[in-house]
């Protein structure tokens, strides 16, 4: 069996097989791997739907880069919790990253995501970020800008009057209303559609059918999204009461 570092051939063809919709134990046997290398691999590099070759191959390079230079002179802006190892929680947030960007954000807007998310301060300022991303701090202010544009993040005013930026609570709440709102503008353009085209014409019963699907996603969306407001808030009452 052999061992040692994946291949860039092999993430490719780990990448074909979770396209195939193969189990990480038969990947793993035509790799001639143990099935847990497949699934260190896949899990730490966006998980089976984000998984990509080439990203999870220049991952295992910068990570292999900053084991041979050493550790970091600077002092880490978020140590380890829980006991867990500093390298650990480095390849989570990688992890965590990378599957934000197949949900589409863009790869900046992601990191700084994912570091605000997984502070165990709860808040990062502008120069913590970029400290702790390695970059400059005019990405680090573009991507705080795009982020809270969209209601992604929160600002509070921290010491010395810097400004400290935050994802609370109601982060995810606010993606997925604003998503039904979009859906629920695109089911009414659809059914202007339809009186525009005509009820006799193909093109408005496709219009007609897209309405009636979106407006189910919409109004699920809109739903769920009360629901798990209403059992977060239920839940954090229940802490802050001491009760277990």
């Amino acid at each position: 069996m052999p061992g040692g570092r994946l291949t860039q051939q092999e993430r490719r063809r780990i990448a074909l097989g979770l396209a195939d919709g193969l189990a990480y134990a038969e990947i793993a046997r035509r790799l001639d791997r143990p099935p847990s290398t497949v699934t260190r691999e896949v899990m730490r590099n966006g998980g089976p739907t984000a998984y990509r070759a080439d990203l999870a191959h220049r991952a295992t390079e910068r990570r292999a880069r900053r084991r041979r230079q050493g550790p970091p002179q600077r002092t880490q802006v978020r140590p380890p919790v829980h006991g867990r190892e500093r390298e650990a929680v480095r390849e989570y947030e990688e992890t965590f990253t990378n599957v934000l960007v197949a949900t589409g954000l863009p790869a900046m807007m992601a990191r700084v995501m994912a570091g605000l998310t997984l502070a165990e301060a709860g808040s990062l300022t502008a120069a913590e970020l970029a400290r702790h991303l390695q970059v400059s701090p005019a990405s680090v202010s573009k991507a705080v800008a795009f982020l809270d544009s969209h209601g992604l993040i929160g600002r509070e005013r921290g010491e010395r009057r810097h400004e400290r930026y935050t994802v609370d609570d109601e982060v995810w709440f606010r993606t997925i209303t604003a998503t039904a709102r979009s859906t629920a503008q695109l089911v009414e353009t659809a059914k202007q559609g339809v009186g525009v085209l005509g009820a006799h014409s193909r093109a408005a019963a496709r219009l007609g059918d897209i309405a009636r699907v979106l407006d189910f996603v919409s109004e699920s969306l809109n739903r769920t999204a009360m629901e798990a407001r209403e059992i977060l808030r239920g839940h954090a009452e229940t802490t802050s009461d001491g009760a277990t």
